[in-house]
């Protein structure tokens, strides 16, 4: 049995586009016709390979059609390459001259990726920008905790994964990035406010190993309903996690931006409080900082431009992280 490529590559469409009136715009087809294509897949693979809702969802066996028709666009790419045709060359020769001329008639491969919020807010765009410049690429990027990203990786959404997982995705390469230290800090008029009548010194903080008492009912921010950074810190105090008032705060600047404006206090990355630190603005509670390994995980293809996006990641990381 063989999966016919355009017939894989329209079912990538769907799922990318999120609706067949969308993918028949990519395609230049109409939408009965991309419907079609479709139901012609699913009989020949006997299989139903996408949820027909909206946006449309790939099922599990339409996922590994998509992830297949996603490693075949980025191969031709590669292959296009090595012709000297992913340069955009309008005028024939152009490439072969050396003139560095863009070819319009090139579509710029889409690369799906997945990264944790606070690498996306701070270290993690500057390489793809890098990248962009060199190739023409476009990026699908989707935004999960470091702990979960690495299920769209092994369900064929993503490319390529920052994630806290070490151990590598079935079929796929790691790489270590670095280390995220998380403090927990707050404003001293946060610490004023709440320490007060705990002998606390009313203001400031001291750093200390253990996280103060009137921590454990004082508001902190969490980013959403997965961020246990927060939970961990309390708990690894000895108090009770839950009895804490929280704030979410589903944004890692609007989340840093919560904290230094005395909402509550939270567990900032060094490179989101340093500056704050320095200049009062922010205090150390105390307690164990966090440290928070990541590491870059890929599809195991032979292919120059995922090699690209691994090597600028890298690169960044080595000046972003510990």
């Amino acid at each position: 049995m063989q999966i016919p490529l355009d017939l894989a590559r329209t079912l990538a469409a769907v799922i990318d586009e999120g609706t067949f009136d969308a993918a028949a715009r990519r395609l230049r087809l109409t939408p009965s016709a991309v419907s079609q294509r479709v139901k012609t897949l699913e009989q020949q693979l006997g299989r139903v390979l996408v949820v027909r809702s909206k946006p449309a969802r790939a099922t599990e066996a339409g996922a590994a059609v998509v992830r297949l028709a996603r490693q075949l666009a980025l191969l031709e790419h590669d292959a296009l390459a090595e012709f000297g045709l992913d340069s955009d060359a309008a005028p024939a020769g152009a490439a072969a001259a050396g003139t560095g001329v863009r070819s319009a008639s090139v579509r710029p491969v889409p690369i799906p990726l997945a990264v944790n919020a606070d690498s996306l807010a701070t270290w993690f765009l500057p390489a793809l920008a890098r990248v962009a410049r060199a190739h023409p690429v476009v990026f699908d990027l989707h935004r999960d905790d470091q702990d979960f990203t690495a299920g769209l990786l092994e369900s064929g959404t993503v490319m390529g994964a920052v994630t806290s997982q070490a151990t590598p995705v079935a079929g796929c390469l790691v790489r270590p990035l670095g280390v995220m230290r998380y403090e927990a800090v707050a404003t001293p008029a946060y610490v004023a406010r709440w320490s007060a009548g705990h002998g606390d010194g009313g203001g400031t903080a001291p750093v200390a190993s253990a996280l103060p008492d009137w921590l454990a009912h004082a508001p902190l921010v969490d980013f959403d309903r997965r961020d246990h950074l927060q939970h961990d810190a309390l708990e690894a105090a000895g108090f009770d996690p839950e009895r804490a008032p929280r704030h979410f705060v589903p944004a890692s600047n609007d989340f840093a931006s919560a904290v230094k404006l005395g909402l509550g206090w939270g567990m900032l990355p060094e490179f989101q409080s340093s500056g704050e630190l320095e200049r009062g603005e922010l205090v150390r509670l105390g307690g164990t900082p966090v440290a928070v390994p990541l590491h870059w995980q890929q599809w195991n293809l032979s292919s120059p431009l995922l090699d690209a996006v691994a090597v600028e990641l890298a690169r960044e990381a080595r000046s972003a992280l510990v």
